[in-house]
């Protein structure tokens, strides 16, 4: 079965969404710690491609606080648990690896959480940047932790000022799509 992907700009940096008929696969970050495989992948057009970019440009301009997209990750059956829980994570707010594994019923299983959310494909649209260490501090994140930052500040989880993009444009500015 065809991927097909494309190239979305953000504040971020170009980002890499997949997608199959079922669902997306996967969002990449422009410096994430691990890329899906290429096989089989064309890039185009797509419906889902289409739905995830205007919704993606919805949240960088503050007009969206949660997706409405069919989903498809490819992982583990905790995995899968894991990635889908972080949904329940309300935009603008936190969590910690331990109180996200004592939701899930494993209070036992924080280091196992912390691996699943680490491999989460499918970052900002089940957002693992919501998750944190114990004592607040910002954790590992496969965009990078200026993008972690960036994502919660943007989302007022974080003091300090909205933010424009990484590379210091402003947020509202028009960006071309990929």
């Amino acid at each position: 079965m065809t991927i097909h992907f494309r190239h979305i700009d953000s504040p971020l940096g170009p980002l890499t969404v997949s997608t199959r008929d079922e669902g997306l696969l996967a969002l990449e970050f422009p410096r994430d710690a691990w890329f899906l495989p290429r096989d089989g992948w064309r890039e185009g057009d797509h419906p889902l491609l289409r739905r995830a970019q205007a919704q993606l440009d919805e949240y960088f301009a503050g007009a969206r606080r949660a997706f409405e997209l069919p989903l498809a990750p490819q992982g583990t059956p905790f995995q899968r648990l894991v990635w889908f829980a972080l949904a329940d994570i309300p935009y603008g707010q936190t969590t910690s690896y331990a109180r996200l594994a004592a939701r899930l019923g494993r209070p036992t299983a924080t280091r196992a959480v912390g691996a699943a959310n680490g491999r989460n494909p499918l970052g900002i649209i089940l957002p693992c940047h919501r998750v944190i260490g114990a004592n607040g501090a910002l954790t590992g994140f496969s965009g990078g932790l200026a993008a972690k930052q960036f994502l919660l500040r943007l989302e007022g989880a974080l003091p300090g000022a909205a933010p424009g993009d990484l590379f210091g444009n402003d947020a509202g500015a028009t960006r071309g799509r990929g």
